[in-house]
């Protein structure tokens, strides 16, 4: 299968003319250059295809300088349904390639992602804003999840039991579920769709992503190195451009038999719905209000280390970002683990991604930092007080720099304290004891995270057990499970019940037919 797939391969036909400066951030190793402005296209069977129609699109900025670095073309219903026609069809003959030659293929994805891994990361940083280092693990991350899907051959076996009644056995197997839709967001431009795409192929499923918008060139890149390399069959993989008229018709097209969405939780939620409604499977990561809880013998390199770089890192822009801090013990005590936290919050640089001395980079847009700005604003109005204000630092050259915000005397109910601001805003709240906090952490309709910083073992054992949330961490910021174990949010932060990577991957990317013979 693999040789027949090559074989039908047409000659390259790649985003960026031979000659011109093909990759958005032009370059090998991390340089980051400015190439001119370029319109971005679809990949649907193994073909970069304009995207036409009269369709609109929309502007990528480099979120540093405000540069324009390309247009995003807004694909509609034709678009996408042309798409999951290749991906239809192409699955048909994928799902029979044996298991074990699926995971050659991803074999040769990870070698050729893991070869690039500076040129991806230096694209997330042009197109989306973080920093070198972040983005970098960005992109580790994302090929740890090939990684754990080379494990498929194990991971797809079935279950049996013999004689359940005279000659009768009963047995269990997984068949792939068809073809999948992938709708990502922009915080994780690399990582994301390398959670869905390894682990969906990988089951013997097709594949149409739907990048973000915002942050879309990586996704382009990993998909022009698929094809350069013709690491799947034409049609197994493709991508789609667009914004909420692709969501839809990905969600309503026939030919999509299933949707792994990641993003805000109101749109988790329209996701999740508007699949059901139409008879097909979804898992909708939605988002978060992460919380870190300060023991007062919480050792203060370490809670300084784990609450600014949880808080602001990637400008605060993770679904796994800790943005509320619970203060625990006597009002001296948790006035002195504010302390830590405002010192250490105080000594970050703001600038952009690219600059070796950034540690909190732009917000993905201008209107992204207006947006959080005036959440600042409004919570400010409602009684909360600065201990320190990010606006002070200026909004950049790309207009969407906003510095490290604390926010103390929070009202436990203003939305500052229960809303997710995906921004550098860290709302301070108050307890007096371990009890006391956990009760206020779990009064969040949200559960992706949820991290304690403390030297006694008992606050630690008592807070994994009683804390509602799918990730937790002990004396780390971001609790974000390796790739071999499922991304386990609860509550509203996800829509579904199978989460991304581990064996939810599997068992979201399969059915389970169950076989009773008598011989």
């Amino acid at each position: 299968m693999a040789d027949k797939g090559a074989d039908r391969c047409t000659p390259r036909r790649l985003l960026w003319p031979k000659g011109a400066a093909r990759h958005h951030v032009g370059m090998s190793d991390t340089t980051l250059d400015a190439p001119a402005v370029t319109t971005l296209r679809n990949h649907v069977a193994g073909q970069w295809v304009e995207v036409g129609g009269g369709q609109d699109a929309l502007i990528d900025r480099d979120p540093a300088t405000g540069e324009a670095i390309a247009n995003v073309p807004l694909s509609g219903a034709a678009a996408v349904a042309t798409a999951a026609a290749a991906a239809k069809a192409a699955q048909r003959e994928w799902r029979e390639v044996p298991p074990q030659v699926r995971a050659r293929h991803l074999m040769q994805l990870r070698e050729v992602l893991d070869a690039h891994r500076d040129e991806l990361a230096a694209i997330v940083t042009r197109d989306m804003g973080k920093t070198l280092p972040d983005a970098l693990g960005e992109v580790g991350r994302g090929i740890e999840s090939v990684e754990a899907a080379i494990g498929i051959p194990h991971l797809l076996k079935g279950e049996n039991l013999e004689g359940v009644a005279r000659g009768v056995d009963v047995e269990m197997v997984r068949q792939p579920v068809g073809v999948i839709g992938a709708i990502t967001p922009f915080n994780f431009p690399a990582m994301i769709p390398l959670w869905f795409l390894p682990f969906a192929v990988a089951c013997g499923n097709a594949f149409v992503l739907k990048p973000s918008e915002r942050a879309p060139l990586a996704s382009v890149r990993i998909f022009e190195l698929i094809e350069e390399h013709e690491i799947f069959p034409p049609g197994v993989v493709n991508l789609v451009h667009g914004a909420h008229d692709a969501v839809n018709a990905l969600i309503d097209c026939d030919d999509i038999d299933a949707i792994s969405f990641v993003g805000s939780a109101k749109t988790a939620r329209y996701v999740a719905s508007r699949s059901a409604e139409r008879g097909k499977r979804a898992q909708a990561l939605g988002g978060a209000k992460n919380a870190m809880v300060a023991m007062p013998d919480a050792d203060p390199e370490v809670l300084a280390a784990g609450v600014t770089s949880s808080a602001f890192g990637a400008a605060g822009q993770r679904c796994l970002a800790g943005s509320l801090l619970v203060l625990v013990g006597s009002e001296a005590e948790q006035d002195a683990s504010l302390k830590t936290v405002i010192d250490a919050s105080r000594a970050l640089t703001v600038g952009p991604g690219g600059d070796d001395a950034t540690d909190v980079c732009p917000l993905v847009s201008s209107d992204s930092r207006e947006r959080v700005a005036g959440e600042i604003e409004k919570a400010l109005g409602e009684g909360a007080e600065a201990v320190l204000d990010g606006r002070e630092a200026g909004a950049g050259a790309g207009g969407a720099n906003l510095g490290p915000t604390i926010l103390d005397r929070v009202p436990k109910d203003a939305p500052a304290a229960v809303e997710e601001l995906f921004g550098p805003v860290l709302t301070v709240l108050r307890a007096p004891d371990i009890d006391a906090a956990i009760e206020q952490v779990n009064t969040s309709r949200y559960g992706n995270a949820s991290v304690i910083f403390t030297t006694s073992g008992a606050a630690a054992r008592a807070y994994r057990r009683g804390v509602e949330a799918g990730m937790v961490g002990v004396n780390i910021g971001v609790a974000a499970p390796i790739a071999w174990f499922p991304f386990s949010g609860w509550k509203d932060s996800i829509d579904g019940d199978l989460h991304a990577n581990g064996t939810d991957a599997v068992d979201f990317y399969t059915r389970k037919k169950v076989l009773t013979s008598r011989w």
